[in-house]
């Protein structure tokens, strides 16, 4: 994002200039970007800027990546569009999904709960456009616009009706943290606020599965840690000189963040008695692009990370293991599932990569292409009928949802004819 006065105030709101006519340039992105890029304000596509002209962004070794396969691929049988969801409510920024059930977050501030690829239910909050959710065994956790997550729970009375069951942090206890002065803490040049309070919006929401810790990133340069349980904030770290934008906690006790400042850090959790202290372990990276997405392989450790130059670098044992060049535009969303990484860009692709097993290397197996607008979100689910495919489903600035069938199985013709050579990619110097 850019304005004329980026130079100076680099954690202001600014219009995507990654976003096209024909998506509502007007619109706000879900992700900050550094204080560092060098875009016009009233640009509409990359074409020229800094971003496209970088030697890390010229075309990758995968030459079907910009158009629509062949007719003769085999990937068009192995993956395929299997069909769209529409409602003409607002642009798509956040999806989880669980047991065929998808849940949607916009910018129209509803949430709205598909079952079986069919509208099912819908609830709304008036707190500004949804831009994270999490499903934790009966909740569902929302991040906001206005710092704020809400909780949710389905009625035990009808499936079809969810109500609000908290906000974190509470009421109350804003109010018992404001009394101390020692409770405050600075946000901003001459401002403070109470230390369990985000002050901007909230960009991403992780969950630890194993400890039940919540995780939330946001714009404010924090990343807070959340007893769900009972609704406490138990920690603040301040984690980067510009916006969080995403916030991924894994099993091992690790977080790692990324942010508008270009780097992605490593955190070790540690654990006194019933409080936690995340400690800083390691900064994976740092470069002048803002970092606008992470995930995470729990069953490799490897991790991705998605940048506003069209990049994804990935590291193995949090060693850096190269690049995924795939995308014209900044990749706005990654998702892992079992050994592939998807990515979803501002050029309004989703690329599929598939970790090769023991190498440092990726397949782009395809390149997924019909929505009109940027992809901001992805979620993953496994195929209930092929233990080979995963449903993806993947949200956009076009209003819509679109789901696929994603196998990570190539056909043997395709691997014969795959140049391992090429696809070797240099790691670029910061």
């Amino acid at each position: 994002m850019s304005s004329d006065k980026n130079a100076m105030a680099g954690n202001m709101v600014h219009p995507d200039p990654n976003l096209s006519s024909s998506s509502g340039g007007g619109d706000m992105d879900d992700y900050r970007n550094s204080s560092f890029n060098a875009y016009e304000p009233k640009r509409n596509s990359g074409e020229g800027s800094p971003m496209m002209m970088s030697p890390w962004n010229q075309p990758g070794p995968f030459g079907q990546a910009w158009s629509t396969p062949s007719k003769h691929s085999s990937e068009q049988l192995q993956n395929s569009l299997i069909g769209s969801l529409v409602r003409e409510e607002g642009h798509i920024y956040s999806l989880a999904a669980k047991d065929d059930m998808l849940y949607t977050g916009s910018d129209s501030k509803n949430i709205r709960v598909w079952k079986g690829m069919k509208d099912f239910s819908a609830f709304k909050s008036n707190s500004g456009l949804v831009k994270a959710i999490i499903i934790a065994d009966d909740k569902i956790f929302t991040g906001h616009q206005d710092g704020k997550i809400r909780v949710w729970k389905i009625s035990p009375k009808n499936p079809n009706v969810y109500k609000r069951s908290g906000t974190m942090p509470t009421f109350f206890d804003i109010f018992k943290e404001s009394i101390k002065p020692g409770n405050y803490v600075e946000v901003r040049r001459k401002r403070r606020a109470v230390w369990i309070k985000h002050t901007d919006a909230i960009s991403c929401l992780s969950m630890d599965k194993e400890t039940g810790i919540l995780y939330s990133a946001s714009w404010d340069k924090t990343f807070k840690v959340w007893r769900p349980d009972h609704s406490k904030c138990v920690e603040s770290v301040k984690a980067h000189d510009d916006a969080v934008n995403s916030v991924v906690a894994t099993t091992g006790a690790m977080v790692y963040t990324g942010s508008a400042d270009g780097t992605v850090k490593a955190w070790r959790r540690e654990q006194k008695g019933k409080s936690y202290k995340h400690i800083p372990a390691r900064t994976l990276l740092t470069q002048e692009s803002a970092v606008t997405a992470l995930a995470v392989s729990d069953a490799d450790r490897v991790v991705y990370s998605g940048s506003s130059d069209g990049l994804v670098n990935f590291w193995e044992a949090e060693i850096h293991g190269g690049v995924l060049r795939g995308h014209k535009l900044a990749v706005l969303c990654l998702a892992a599932a079992g050994r592939l990484v998807m990515s979803g860009s501002a050029d309004k692709s989703i690329c599929v990569w598939r970790r090769e097993a023991g190498m440092c290397a990726h397949t782009c197996l395809s390149v997924l292409t019909g929505h009109t607008g940027p992809v901001k979100c992805l979620a993953v689910e496994r195929d209930r009928e092929r233990e080979e495919k995963w449903v993806v489903y993947s949200g956009s600035l076009d209003k819509s949802v679109k789901v696929w069938s994603v196998s990570e199985v190539v056909a043997a013709a395709e691997m014969d004819q795959f140049d391992w050579e090429s696809s070797s990619i240099p790691s670029p110097k910061y």
